[in-house]
């Protein structure tokens, strides 16, 4: 009968740290945290509007520009899973350290790169510090604060995880109008180094180290299935030239089936290796949180949004400057509004979250959303430039009731002693399925490009025909979105929704 006690009574259990000598320690934390947190999630796509700059300045091509941005989701989507294991054996503040040591060092070696594979090699490092970062601020969250204002608390989050990356071409935009794209990396390590230095002196320990085994096995595992899956994502069209033969075709696929068999054997065994170990508590990433539905499909509702967030991020500036030959500024800008507006309106969805719960704010966001992919599947060579700034905007506004809810149900859907996992979950998820939208989306719009470009369209014509494509099948898949909204469910008003497992 306690398997399927209601959650607000577990949850109670979960608040107990939050005591009244303890709420401005634990407040000062949390802000501490969010800070370092924008920070660090800011270079997710910061790299997003220096492609073309990079592509000149590097010598290299859109497929490899691109995994500037995918490699650094991709090493988040891999170290994430272990943060589950750090925040059970750690305190908070050498947790916090080492992320911030971790992201300086990264951005440090990014703005003194002297080729691509230096670059890359300095986002994987600055993605293994972002990856600590996120489930450490999630599970304080859930450790510290009430049930009755989770809603606003995880609003706060909402501007950090989607707010950060959607006004990273901004950013981006105005720093390459006057300086290099390694200036990108110069601006942001003392502001890196202060948030570590802040941490070092006033983030408080705020949770209760237990020791816990790593299964080193399910590390390897994990790194070999997302990254295979990803990895072949970003392979798929490559054929060969137009007049290979089929041989020469074939054997230019391979690598894609290769790598997309890796991911799929590699996810299969992580998956049957921690349905083994969470019998014993020993895990990497403990399943049974899958056992809520409501949190299993409040993952599906994130996927289809993340797909939908990263793949217009990394598409949108492209199609500005190498179809419309906007500057980077230029681009930067008009994109701005709508991160703006995801940032203003998370706040009040977390109030609205707090009263009304997460289906009337999930179904119209997810139909908007929609709506906005389906608007973007329609630009071609002389779309205007505010169309685009709209429909940007109609995309954040949709995306901006999606998140704050998304959050605060799949979290609040587990029972206490899972908050760990959950988190580490919810972010591996969150960056898988960027990942996979960014490589997605980049590969749909070069495979469609050099086809139409061997038809015989223009390098513009068959540039805006590549986007057009990789928005309609975006368009499709946001469906599932609206789908999946109708079933997400508040928890503590839907204790049908609560895991029956320990």
């Amino acid at each position: 009968m306690n398997e399927r006690a209601p959650l607000l009574d577990d949850s109670a259990v979960a608040s107990t740290p939050v005591a009244p000598d303890h709420s401005a320690r634990n407040m000062r934390v949390i802000w501490l945290l969010l800070a370092a947190a924008f920070v660090v999630i800011l270079n997710e796509t910061i790299m997003s509007v220096a492609l073309r700059e990079l592509m000149l300045d590097l010598n290299i091509d859109a497929r490899s520009a691109q995994w500037l941005t995918t490699a650094f989701l991709l090493t988040m989507s891999v170290v994430i899973p272990i943060t589950g294991f750090l925040l059970q054996r750690f305190n908070t503040r050498p947790i916090f350290i080492a992320a911030m040591s971790l992201f300086s060092t990264g951005t440090l070696l990014a703005a003194l790169a002297p080729n691509f594979e230096v670059l890359l090699a300095a986002r994987v490092v600055q993605a293994s510090g972002t990856a600590i970062m996120i489930p450490l601020l999630m599970t304080t969250i859930m450790t510290l604060v009430p049930v009755a204002s989770r809603g606003r608390t995880m609003g706060n989050v909402s501007i950090v995880i989607s707010v950060a990356p959607a006004i990273g071409p901004t950013v981006s935009g105005i720093i390459l109008n006057a300086l290099s794209w390694r200036w990108m990396f110069w601006l942001v390590l003392p502001i890196a180094l202060v948030m570590l230095v802040i941490g070092i002196r006033r983030v408080e320990n705020v949770s209760e180290p237990k020791r816990v085994p790593l299964d080193v096995l399910s590390v390897i595992l994990s790194a070999f299935g997302f990254g295979g899956l990803i990895y072949g994502l970003s392979r798929i069209g490559e054929s060969g030239p137009a007049d290979a033969t089929a041989a020469e075709q074939s054997a230019a696929a391979m690598p894609m089936w290769i790598a997309l068999a890796v991911g799929v054997l590699g996810l299969g065994t992580f998956i049957w290796r921690q349905l083994r170990l969470q019998r014993r508590d020993n895990a990497l990433l403990d399943l049974r949180t899958f056992r809520s539905a409501n949190f299993s499909v409040s993952m599906v509702v994130m996927v289809v949004s993340m797909v939908a967030l990263f793949g217009t991020i990394i598409l949108l500036p492209i199609y500005m400057q190498q179809v419309l030959g906007l500057e980077p500024v230029q681009t930067g800008l008009l994109l701005l509004p709508g991160g703006l507006l995801m940032g203003l309106l998370a706040p009040f969805v977390g109030r609205l979250y707090d009263r009304f719960g997460p289906k009337p704010l999930l179904i119209p966001g997810s139909v908007v959303v929609s709506l906005a992919l389906w608007g973007l599947a329609m630009i071609d060579a002389s779309t205007s430039p505010f169309y685009l700034l709209g429909a940007h905007l109609v995309l954040s506004l949709g995306l901006a009731f999606l998140f704050t809810p998304l959050f605060t149900s799949a979290l609040g859907s587990v029972r206490p002693h899972l908050y760990a996992h959950a988190s580490a979950t919810v972010s591996t998820v969150q960056q898988v399925a960027g990942a996979a939208g960014t490589a997605l989306f980049v590969t749909l719009m070069s495979t469609t490009t050099a086809a139409l470009a061997s038809d015989g369209a223009t390098e513009v014509s068959a540039a805006a025909g590549g986007v057009q494509s990789a928005f309609f099948v975006g368009a499709i898949i946001s469906l599932l979105a609206i789908v999946g909204a109708i079933f997400v469910k508040k928890p503590v008003d839907a204790p049908e929704g609560m895991p029956v497992g320990h």
